[in-house]
């Protein structure tokens, strides 16, 4: 029993660092970054197994953990004032070709790495760009200009509205 309280306790800390760290993707973060996530994954193992090797120890907190991974889920989907708490909400960072310079700042995201993700998505340039929306999961979305729904006030043949 004591492994499962501490993979819980470490289950909460691995979640409130990660919520922290941001929505980066795997491929996005930098090699430091990915060095730090895999050496937490051995002392989250020290932690909670309390250096028992054994196949009951590791296999208690390995359930333990996907538990509170699953309930965490079932919670963000069943109750919508959770799911704020537990997950981080889409975020526009684009509007209208214009980087919103605030939310850029909160996600730790910079013009070149957004330039990146934008060229990936096979748009030559800013311009183009009717909203660009980081996702939960930490993809971004482009929706281009010529791609946005119409202002239905000017859907006459005059263009006026």
């Amino acid at each position: 029993m004591d492994i499962v309280v501490r993979a819980s306790v470490m289950f909460i800390i691995v979640y409130v660092v990660l919520r922290l760290m941001g929505k980066r993707e795997l491929g996005q973060l930098a090699p430091f970054e990915l060095v730090t996530l895999i050496v937490t994954g051995d002392l989250i193992q020290q932690g909670v197994t309390h250096q028992d090797f054994s196949l009951t120890g590791a296999t208690l907190a390995i359930v333990t953990f996907a538990a509170w991974s699953l309930t965490m889920s079932a919670l963000a989907h069943r109750f919508p004032k959770v799911r704020g708490v537990l997950e981080s909400p889409p975020l526009v960072l684009v509007r209208d070709g214009r980087f919103l310079g605030a939310n850029m700042d909160k996600e730790g995201i910079d013009q070149d790495e957004f330039g990146a993700q934008l060229r990936l998505a096979g748009i030559a340039s800013l311009d183009q760009v009717a909203w660009a929306i980081l996702e939960p999961e930490g993809k971004i979305s482009f929706i281009r200009k010529d791609d946005a729904p119409t202002d239905p006030r000017t859907d006459d043949d005059s263009g006026v509205a």
